[in-house]
Formats: structure tokens, sequence, C-alpha cells
């Protein structure tokens, strides 16, 4: 019987099988992370185009930055800034300080300084709209 070739699978099938240690999900998340803020540049810079419409324009704009939907976009945002940031000095440590035998530890690090460093900012960005809510049911 001659050679039968397998069907080719789908992009999305074979990564789905592709068995993820974390390092491989470190160099995805960092990849997700760096395209989230490729895309954030040329939200902010449409956004400053209203600078060019004149002062009323923007403090229009501004106003709706400053909606809660937007306070939490933010703080999301601060989310992928963090993360991509530590995850970068953990690839540098790993290859320039012979820090691969430290890779795994390394990981924790930044996922335990993010898990902080996201709840702190959390903590600064809504301490007082929180307040606020609960002063209200006093």
């Amino acid at each position: 019987m001659a050679y039968q070739p397998k069907p080719p699978e789908g992009w999305v099938k074979t990564n789905l099988k592709y068995t993820k240690e974390r390092g491989s999900v470190a160099w995805i998340l960092h990849r997700i992370t760096g395209l989230g803020l490729t895309a954030y540049i040329y939200v902010h810079i449409y956004a400053l185009t209203s600078l060019t419409q004149g002062p009323k324009a923007f403090d229009d704009e501004m106003k709706l930055f400053q909606t809660p939907v937007f306070h939490v976009l933010e703080w999301l945002l601060f989310s992928l800034v963090v993360y991509h940031a530590l995850n970068g000095m953990r690839i540098v440590i790993v290859d320039w300080a012979n820090g691969a035998r430290y890779h795994k530890k390394l990981l924790a690090v930044v996922y335990g300084l993010g898990v902080v460093l996201f709840i702190g900012m959390g903590i600064l960005m809504f301490r007082e709209p929180i307040a606020n809510m609960f002063a209200s049911l006093r």
C-alpha cells in the first residue's frame, strides 16, 4: 500500500493540540501585549488629532475619557504595559545574564509582581469612586 499523507490540519486545531509550557505562554503573552500597545499608540495619536480642531473639541474629547469605561480601559492598558515591561526585563536577564536556568523563577516573579502592581493600581485608580459609591449608602 502506498503512503497516504494525512490531510493538513487547520492552524487553530494544530495550536490547540500543542502542549504549552510556561515559557511558551509567556512568549505568546509578550507578543499579544506588544500588539495591544501598538494598537494603543494608533488610538492615542488619533485622539490627539482633536487638538487640531481647537480647545473646545479637545476638552469635549477629554470629558469622554473621564468616563468609568475609559478608566477601566486605562487600567487594562496599565496591565499591558506592566506585563510587557517586566517580561521584557526577564527576557534580557535570560538572554544576557545566563538566566535560562532561572527562567521559571523569573517568570514567577514577573507574574507575581505584575499581579501586585495591577491590584495596587486598581486601588489607586478606583479608591475614590468606590468610596463615593459606599458613602451614598450611609
